[in-house]
């Protein structure tokens, strides 16, 4: 009886060690792992060591030659081969890519199986991705949900969706569009003012109000109600209507709830710390839509017996000039609501009682452009504003996007597909709705939060607090300013684009930028839909010479442009008719020339030329005379027209006063002190050095065309920089000439020095005769001239005598000229001797003595005669 039992028992512990490892099979992963993390760890390791293994092997070259030579390490690696191509063609078979990779020629082989594992690689990688984004919770199939009767939506690939990177779940955004959305514009009963004047705010009503409202708002109802002006010729209603606007031009621009804001204070329970308070699933909150009048007077009684609620607004302005309020959500604690904006577009004033009451709390998350779209659609201000972007600056946060804040605060996770989708669609979709109601929903849990956290991070003092509450009344304060249109509106878009334009394409620019502004303001309808910034961009680039060329720049080509394609070609063609100038930014011209007023500010000096174009800078005197323009050369001057010449600027021109003193004269620049002579160098300093690169015409030139060789700026500046060289070569030279003839000078000063100092010596003659009157018989030595054999007294007397009648000499009572008649002449005599032929030998000058004594010569023939 034992037996049975025991065999049963052994039975049923064999059937549970079976079922456990069954069970462990089942909840394994793959065989020998249990779960992905194990199968990671595992597969990096053997990446790891393969690697390694890898980097191990000889290397390519000699090294690898050499192991080569070995039959038994070739034979091994070329089997190991063949087991790796063989895995790597299994597993591109799995994910069905081509794996012939042993089936290839010799040639091209190796090049083929690269590109095969490139692109194998690309499929798994991109499978790999695709399995990651649906194990994160992103279905790529998924299609966003569509009103009935509506064309599926088409994928928008753009710079402002493209990421480049990883792939993300939000890499491309869906935009939701529709073509056939009747204009909400055409049921407004006041239509859209697209006037090129300030805007004047709506309101005519004010609640909540400390300071009342200006009579002229309250009169402009009561005049729409009952226009009087209709029995009135419309010139004299038109001058009623300027009286009226100079009236109370002050009180038509200023901010309605200006002084109730500057004079707010929050209240002392709104600086102390909260108690968050949870809210409520969205699937478990009411949601009411608010399209009539009724409904919309309920919902502000509601508002206004609460503390706080929050707001948010859905905009659009692809369709509008200067853009739709669409919806207004609106959630409260226990209850959320989503507003038709534009059904109850005229009736929405009635919310002001609510939204200016200073004990309601309206919470908005970056409210600085809710604010100024409230005021110019819907006509409402906001009193006791708290925005939870400042909030999130002040805690710095990692992100201050309501995104963000929903995520760190409440781990609710947004849909942003829906982000640009076209609002003005009836009736809504409910993933649309869904969408609006996230945004305001779980905003009044999120100021709890932040609240307790801004007093938190400042150890409970309320500083930080407070600076939010004024920032946040700052934001409220704003007010909505229209777009106006000048005549320099282009430049500001222009220097956008960082594009260097020539007159021709700068003129296109600017006549194509004031057609696009006046026909978006008369259809209602945006810049970017009436003619897109790159199209324009193109089309003045281009410069076509056909209206189809205007078609072939634009891709797709707006509907507005294909109807008014032909006064594009006349604004093309009347700037191709300009003058082409080669310049970043051409300053317009005008005609003639105007003065320049002097601006009314009490801090202007005469040097300061930063709120004048240096194309308007005129010289002139400190008189205001008449004067002509400044030219580059003087033939150019003298051509200059009349009227020019009579045009007087009023621009200072460069003066010092403290050294100033008439230094015109050139005669009298000897008489100058040295302080003057400084001064004169001062003043001359501050003419323009860069004249001469500008043109007659006083077209402003860009830096660029002085360095172009091909233009005209480069040849004059290069012809300026040869003449400034030549200039400085002769000015060389002429130092060269003077510094010559100064020395020169000196020379014969020195010489004549030299020669009057000799006038009272004695000559040797002069001696020699003083010597024989004193009988002296020592005879001296005479000079004979040179290539003579005797010496020519008589011409020596005649040239001495003719010198002291130039130089003038003093006169001289005791000199007594040499009688030559008494002296002995034959001991000047040269002397022939004969040589071994028999010839005379006539020796030179140099080998004669200068004088001889009288008698006969002891030194004998000229062989005795000493070497010298």
């Amino acid at each position: 009886m034992d037996s049975p039992k025991s065999n049963d028992s052994t039975n049923s512990g064999l059937r549970d060690s079976t079922s456990k490892a069954n069970d462990e099979e089942q909840d394994e992963l793959c065989p020998g792992f249990r779960n992905a993390d194990a199968f990671v760890k595992y597969g990096l390791g053997a990446v790891l060591s393969a690697t390694k293994a890898s980097a191990s092997l000889p290397q390519t070259g000699d090294e690898d030659d050499f192991y080569r030579s070995f039959p038994g390490f070739r034979e091994f690696c070329e089997s190991q081969g063949d087991k790796l191509l063989h895995c790597m063609s299994q597993i591109m078979q799995h994910h069905g890519c081509r794996s012939h990779l042993r089936d290839q020629s010799k040639l091209t082989g190796l090049e083929e199986r690269f590109d095969l594992v490139v692109d194998s690689n690309d499929v798994i990688l991109e499978r790999v991705g695709i399995l990651l984004d649906e194990a994160d919770g992103v279905n790529r199939t998924q299609q966003p949900v569509l009103p009935a009767g509506f064309q599926p939506p088409k994928i928008v690939v753009s710079s402002w969706n493209r990421m480049v990177g990883s792939r993300s779940r939000s890499e491309t955004f869906r935009l939701l569009h529709a073509k056939n959305v009747a204009r909400p514009q055409l049921k407004f009963k006041e239509k859209v003012d697209n006037s090129n004047t300030p805007f004047i705010p709506k309101i005519f009503i004010k609640p909540n109000a400390t300071k009342p409202l200006s009579s002229y708002f309250t009169n402009k109802q009561i005049r729409k109600q009952r226009p009087e002006d209709l029995d009135v010729p419309a010139a004299l209603a038109d001058l009623i209507h300027q009286q009226r606007t100079q009236e109370h031009v002050e009180d038509m621009f200023a901010h309605p709830y200006q002084y109730e804001l500057d004079h707010f204070t929050v209240p002392e329970g709104l600086l102390s710390k909260p108690e968050p308070q949870m809210y409520k699933p969205i699937s478990k909150t009411k949601c009411s839509f608010i399209d009539s009048l009724e409904d919309l007077v309920a919902l502000n009684e509601k508002l206004c017996k609460l503390s706080e609620f929050a707001v948010d607004l859905e905009h659009h302005n692809y369709r509008s000039f200067l853009g739709l309020t669409c919806l207004m959500q609106i959630s409260t604690r226990e209850e959320d609501f989503i507003v038709d904006t534009i059904e109850l577009r005229s009736e929405l004033y009635i919310l002001n009682e609510a939204f200016t009451d200073p004990a309601i709390v309206k919470v908005f998350h970056g409210a600085d452009s809710d604010i100024d779209w409230l005021q110019r659609d819907l006509g409402l201000y906001v009193v006791n504003l708290f925005d939870t972007h400042q909030a999130s600056r002040a805690l710095n946060l990692a992100r201050h996007s309501l995104d963000h804040l929903l995520k760190h605060f409440c781990t609710v996770d947004t849909d942003k597909r829906y982000q640009l989708a076209d609002w003005r669609i009836r009736p809504l979709p409910e993933e649309m709705v869904q969408y609006a109601r996230t945004d305001t929903h779980y905003l009044p849990y999120i100021y709890d939060c932040v609240r307790a956290q801004l007093l938190d991070f400042n150890h409970g003092q309320p500083g930080l607090l407070q600076s939010v509450w004024n920032k946040s009344r700052d934001i409220s304060l704003k007010k909505y300013v229209k777009p106006i249109f000048t005549e320099e509106s282009y430049l500001e878009l222009q220097r956008k684009q960082k594009r260097s334009l020539n007159t021709q394409q700068l003129t296109a620019f600017r006549l194509l930028f004031a057609w696009r502004d006046k026909l978006a303001r008369q259809e209602d309808e945006s810049t970017g839909f009436t003619l897109p910034t790159h199209m324009m961009n193109k089309i003045s680039e281009e410069l076509p010479r056909e209206p189809q060329g205007i078609i072939a720049c634009c891709n797709p080509v707006p509907p507005l442009v294909r109807q008014q394609v032909n006064e594009l070609h006349l604004l093309v063609q009347q700037a191709r008719e300009m003058p082409l100038l080669k310049a970043e930014i051409v300053v317009p011209m005008t005609k003639g020339l105007t003065t320049i007023k002097k601006p009314e500010v009490t801090m202007f000096g005469p040097h300061d030329t930063s709120r004048v174009s240096e194309s308007d800078l005129h010289h002139c005197s400190r008189d205001e005379m008449p004067v002509k323009q400044g030219m580059l050369f003087s033939e150019d001057e003298e051509e200059m027209d009349v009227s020019v010449r009579n045009t007087s600027g009023l621009v200072a021109t460069a003066k010092i006063t403290q050294f100033e003193v008439d230094l015109e004269t050139p005669n009298d620049q000897d008489s100058h002190s040295v302080a003057q002579m400084k001064a004169r160098r001062i003043i001359e300093s501050f003419e323009n050095p860069f004249r001469m690169y500008l043109p007659s015409s006083g077209v402003h030139i860009s830096k660029n065309a002085k360095f172009d060789q091909s233009s005209k700026i480069y040849e004059i500046s290069k012809r300026w920089k040869l003449q400034s060289i030549e200039q400085q070569q002769k000015e060389l030279e002429a130092k060269r000439e003077a510094k010559r003839k100064s020395k020169e000078e000196e020379r014969k000063q020195a010489k004549q020095s030299y020669q009057e100092s000799l006038q009272d010596v004695a000559t040797v003659r002069q001696q020699a005769a003083e010597s024989a009157k004193g009988d002296v018989k020592k005879r001296e030595r005479v000079a004979s001239e040179v290539g003579e054999l005797t010496p020519k007294p008589s011409k020596k007397l005649l040239k001495s005598a003719e010198k002291p009648e130039k130089k003038e000499p003093p006169p001289q009572d005791d000199f007594n000229p040499f009688d030559y008649s008494q002296s002995d002449l034959k001991v000047f005599a040269g002397r022939h001797h004969k040589n071994a032929k028999g010839q005379k030998s006539s020796s030179g000058p140099g080998n004669r003595s200068m004088s001889y004594m009288a008698g006969k010569s002891e030194r004998g023939v000229r062989q005795n005669w000493p070497k010298r």
